[in-house]
C-alpha cells in the first residue's frame, strides 16, 4: 500500500515503482534472466484502488489477508 498525492498520476507512479524494482531484482539475482519472457521483467497490467471510506486500518488488514 502507498499514498501518492493527488495531482500524481498512477500510471507514471507505477511505472516509476515497476522499473526501479525490475533494475533492483535483476542487479541482485542475474541468474533469473532465464526464466524471463523477452525484456520485461513485470506483467504489463497493474491494480490500483482509491481508498476513502474505509480506515487505513481495514485496508492494511485485506491485504495482509491476501497473503494466506
Amino acid at each position: 500500500m502507498i499514498q501518492v498525492k493527488p495531482s500524481d498520476s498512477i500510471a507514471d507512479v507505477v511505472q516509476i515503482l515497476k522499473g526501479g524494482t525490475s533494475r533492483v531484482i535483476r542487479k541482485e539475482f542475474p541468474e533469473l534472466e532465464e526464466f524471463l519472457w523477452g525484456d520485461s521483467f513485470w506483467a504489463d497490467g497493474y491494480f490500483a484502488e482509491s481508498v476513502g471510506k474505509v480506515d487505513e486500518e481495514v485496508v492494511r488488514k485485506y491485504i495482509q489477508k491476501q497473503q494466506s
